[in-house]
């Protein structure tokens, strides 16, 4: 066991990192407004596929494997889809009952809510290893970061098609990603508890309802059969590259 302060430098360096990753974004500030307008649906496909395939493909066999309680596990999945259904509910009727031209899209917010989820126990869990062991930790922090990098491009791309400027995206992926550094200070300072893999199904629950129901739907009518093409090789390419990190990072 790694504990004192050794342990929290990596932790609170790992999390900065992991931070600095959710503004991969700033790639496109260099992009005309043509450009970028291009690029946001594609993009918008990949965080689709990253979503699913991290869900999948990471998450729940995760929680699985820590936890043996397969039924339990699903039930979590279930609630977390069925929460951020209500939660999209309600989001629209709060932002969008009124005037429909000024809506921020409620998607953008479930992104946000989902992603921040999403590395709050990230944060717990790479913490949870790095107080066990630091090569655990490095190990465990570089598997987070491969599959995160896809995820906040995409993410980035939801935010700014969602209607949010690109300066405005990157400050929002930003805060999202800070609470990585949340969860792993309360790791740090509460110990690991294995509580936290019954909230990793919740959060694939959230993953696989903003990548079904939101973000599909947004990539899967255009009008040209060249550009839907396109949109699903973008959507196989996150589900792919997800795929390969479970691939190359299982034990």
């Amino acid at each position: 066991m790694t504990t004192g302060i050794p342990a929290l430098i990596w932790i609170i360096g790992s999390s900065l990192l992991m931070c600095i990753l959710a503004l991969a974004g700033v790639l496109t500030l260099s992009l005309s407004e043509k450009a970028l307008q291009r690029l946001l649906l594609p993009l918008v496909a990949l965080a689709a596929g990253s979503l699913l395939g991290g869900a999948f493909f990471h998450m729940i066999p995760e929680s699985v494997e820590k936890t043996g309680a397969d039924t339990t596990v699903y039930i979590y999945v279930v609630a977390g889809f069925a929460f951020f259904l209500l939660l999209e509910q309600l989001l629209h009727w709060h932002h969008c009952h009124r005037d429909e031209t000024h809506c921020k899209k409620p998607l953008t917010y479930l992104i946000l809510i989902g992603d921040g989820i999403h590395n709050f126990i990230g944060g717990i869990a790479v913490a949870g290893t790095f107080l066990i062991d630091i090569r655990l930790g490095i190990s465990t922090w570089l598997a987070a970061a491969a599959h995160e990098i896809p995820q906040e491009i995409g993410d980035f791309g939801v935010l700014v098609h969602g209607g949010w400027s690109r300066k405005k995206a990157l400050l929002l992926n930003l805060l999202s990603a800070s609470t990585f550094l949340l969860g792993g200070l309360l790791a740090y300072v509460f110990s690991f508890s294995e509580w936290i893999y019954f909230l990793i199904p919740f959060a694939a629950g959230n993953f696989i309802y903003i990548g079904a129901s939101d973000l599909i739907p947004e990539v899967n009518r255009h009008e040209k059969f060249s550009r839907n093409i396109l949109h699903f090789c973008c959507f196989c390419t996150g589900i792919l590259l997800l795929l390969g990190l479970r691939i190359i990072f299982s034990d």
